[in-house]
């Protein structure tokens, strides 16, 4: 069995709960504030961890109390933090968030995960098995580095390329498998996509963002369930009808439970059916880190049919 390392961002998630967003300009009363870890990569890790995988994060927090917080709630999680580390020249990341009526905006104040290097990811013991994951709140030339290193180790690289931006061919070149939404599928193609297109149309898209023969890309559709183009071959998995209570990580838990099971050797057809499942459970609980599923619970609603 290979073990998940996550390059990313670790941070905290102070949220705000209100029965409506604002407009602009508008102030509106909320009903409560929270504070959860949160962090792309830290919420992919967390999510590779509880379900049962060997897990290593690599990442940097502040030398303030949210990081010391943030670095003791993912010790408890069981992940390997020895290439994590503290630094002075930034406060730990931190995003504002808004949940209202289950959605969420959210402002990301990058911190230290802006510092996190090639040099911090190019010392990782990758070994053929692993899968190296990564997604766009670390800056891309770490990530560039990152996939180089798992490359020459034989390892699987998996990117979610979110928040979206431009990137490279040279960086989606590495990309074994590529995660990621039909908003940011749509912006990295250049095409338009709603949530009502066809598959076909969604896997069209696809087929002109694929980099290489061999690569996959997945796109999670919420509700709607997940398509993959996996080399030439097509794959869907159908939705779960759930009540989401709040969608932050759910594209995280996805990525994280999908990670968890290539490095334990399933088929993606089964790992994306798993990770969809995991998914589903997330958004029906509070905050991101901590909504993550365990293994027994993921298996249990799977079995449940």
């Amino acid at each position: 069995m290979g073990r998940v390392y996550v390059a990313g961002s670790i941070n905290m998630d102070v949220v705000a709960t209100a029965d409506r967003h604002p407009k602009v300009g508008e102030t509106v009363a909320g009903k409560q504030v929270l504070y959860f870890p949160g962090g792309k990569g830290a919420n992919q890790a967390v999510a590779a961890a509880r379900l049962g995988a060997g897990t290593t994060l690599i990442g940097r927090l502040g030398k303030d109390s949210f990081g010391a917080e943030l670095r003791t709630f993912l010790g408890d999680q069981g992940i390997d933090l020895g290439y994590l580390q503290q630094t002075p020249q930034a406060h730990t990341g931190t995003a504002i968030i808004t949940v209202a009526e289950a959605d969420n905006t959210i402002v990301v104040i990058p911190g230290a995960n802006a510092l996190l290097s090639a040099e911090d990811v190019r010392v990782v013991p990758l070994v053929p098995g692993d899968v190296a994951v990564s997604q766009f709140e670390i800056p891309l030339p770490t990530i560039a580095a990152f996939f180089r290193r798992a490359r020459e180790a034989g390892a699987t690289t998996l990117l979610n390329p979110a928040p979206a931006q431009s990137f490279s061919r040279e960086l989606l070149e590495l990309v074994d498998i590529l995660v990621l939404n039909e908003t940011e599928l749509g912006f990295l193609a250049g095409a338009e996509l709603s949530d009502s297109d066809a598959a076909a149309t969604i896997i069209g898209v696809a087929r002109k963002l694929q980099a290489r023969e061999d690569q996959t890309i997945c796109i999670t559709l919420g509700k709607r369930g997940v398509l993959a183009l996996a080399a030439s071959e097509e794959l869907a998995v159908p939705g779960r009808v759930v009540k989401a209570v709040d969608t932050t990580g759910a594209g995280d838990c996805f990525v994280g439970a999908l990670a968890a099971q290539l490095a334990d050797g399933i088929a993606l057809r089964t790992a994306l059916a798993f990770a969809n499942a995991a998914a589903s459970i997330s958004v029906q609980r509070m905050g991101a880190g901590p909504s993550m599923p365990t293994a027994k619970e993921v298996a249990a609603i799977i079995s449940a049919g």
